[in-house]
């Protein structure tokens, strides 16, 4: 187990806990989407637009994180990395706290919509520098050797936030009536959401700014011009490697976590309350795969755990789809056990926040991630869709591709570290 002080543990405790409700904040939106669609938009709308529509306003959250996440990682790197790691929980609770407080479509009318979007953008770029400036925050503050096991941990309890916002939904959906639903059951996630971030925002004030932060205070040593400029003209390696483990992250994510449910009920009849609660197994144990790959990287290296991890998340993705037309009895099993696999995402951020220097880390790392996962997350439903047709195992098939590709960069960041060793 890695040897860390009673800091170290309070500074993970703290931003893990902070990262989940922030990430549950942000996904929340999605658990609700049909309800906020019939109280969002105009009554007379054909259902398709006002999902599409619904569906378009939660999908600006991800537009935004780009733009969110330069900006706050550019701050990051010049006035210090606390202050952004308090900013951006703060600016996600106010919008989600907001957005349960909102008047409906029935009330005042197409401002209601308009409201909503602006809400969801706040969000958005808030997330856009939550993640990359947790990862940067807990892989500053321990101790070189236990990166790994950081970032892991950081990593499982931001999908703990998937978890968290899912058993939500479910009790919020069986303590209220249909029709309390549209009055003041949707309301409570948001609001709840935005007073435990607060709360979080709060408790951040007794973290400490990085050691690493301060040594290069000290030393005058932070960046003397703008930070991403820096980072485009000096570091493309690092930010094409991140951009290509975002990719794998991403599709990791988005097909085996997100869409993996619905795709089960419509592709082989398996009720919405089976795949859910498959799905919520699934996500207890990529909490549980994040912090475990994170151990294995401090002790054997990020290029053979990726290597490996990839590997088993390539078998076990195409064992789940394979099964689930002959076996759908074995779904809890066999997507836990692939849901472990997806924690392989738990190596990208260590590797990431290494690929920078620390000058720009924060600024390298959040453009290379958010800008990433804003183009590969957001066309990755959609290339699933469009093979579907074509190929039924698409999703299995898609997953399987990208885990060959994370095999390759954990190959080459083997023989990297290896050269670096007998050099």
């Amino acid at each position: 187990m890695p040897t860390l002080s009673r800091n170290d543990y309070r500074t993970l405790v703290l931003a893990a806990l902070g990262g989940a409700l922030e990430f549950y904040d942000f996904v929340i939106f999605v658990f609700f989407a049909v309800v906020i669609g019939q109280l969002f938009f105009p009554p007379d709308m054909p259902d398709w637009l006002r999902q599409l529509q619904t569906f378009g306003i939660f999908a600006a959250g991800y537009l935004a994180r780009p733009l969110g996440g330069i900006v706050m990682a550019h701050f990051g790197d010049l006035l210090g990395r606390k202050r952004m790691f308090m900013l951006s929980i703060f600016l996600m609770a106010i919008p989600t706290m907001a957005i349960g407080l909102l008047p409906t479509y029935a009330v005042i009318g197409i401002w209601a919509p308009l409201l909503l979007l602006a809400m969801r953008v706040l969000q958005g770029a808030a997330i856009g520098g939550e993640i990359p400036g947790a990862w940067v925050f807990v892989s500053e503050h321990v101790p070189a050797r236990h990166v790994g096991f950081a970032c892991g941990t950081l990593t499982a309890g931001l999908t703990g936030g998937i978890l968290l916002g899912s058993l939500v939904a479910t009790a919020v959906n069986k303590a209220y009536s249909p029709a309390d639903m549209l009055t003041i059951g949707w309301r409570m996630p948001f609001i709840i959401g935005g007073l435990f971030g607060l709360m979080a925002a709060w408790l951040r004030q007794w973290l400490q700014e990085t050691p690493v932060f301060r040594e290069m205070q000290a030393r005058q040593a932070l960046a003397d011009e703008l930070p991403l400029k820096t980072v485009i003209r000096e570091h493309r390696p690092a930010v094409i490697l991140t951009m290509l483990m975002t990719w794998l992250l991403s599709a990791a994510i988005v097909v085996m976590i997100l869409m993996t449910p619905p795709l089960v009920q419509k592709l082989y009849g398996i009720p919405a309350a089976v795949a859910l609660q498959a799905n919520s197994i699934a996500t207890l144990f990529l909490s549980l795969g994040c912090v475990i790959f994170g151990m294995l990287v401090d002790r054997y290296g990020a290029g053979r755990v990726l290597m490996i991890g990839c590997a088993m998340l390539g078998i076990t993705s195409g064992l789940f789809y394979q099964q689930m037309p002959v076996a759908p009895q074995n779904i809890d099993g066999l997507y836990a056990l692939c849901g472990f696999f997806v924690g392989v995402i738990g190596v990208v951020p260590s590797v990431a926040v290494k690929a920078f220097p620390p000058a720009v880390r924060f600024s390298g790392l959040s453009f290379s991630y958010n800008v990433a996962y804003a183009v590969f997350g957001g066309l990755t439903p959609v290339a699933v869709s469009v093979l579907l047709p074509l190929d039924r195992l698409a999703p299995a098939h898609y997953v399987e591709a990208l885990s060959a590709l994370g095999m390759l960069i954990g190959l080459y960041l083997w023989r990297k570290d290896k050269a670096v060793r007998n050099g």
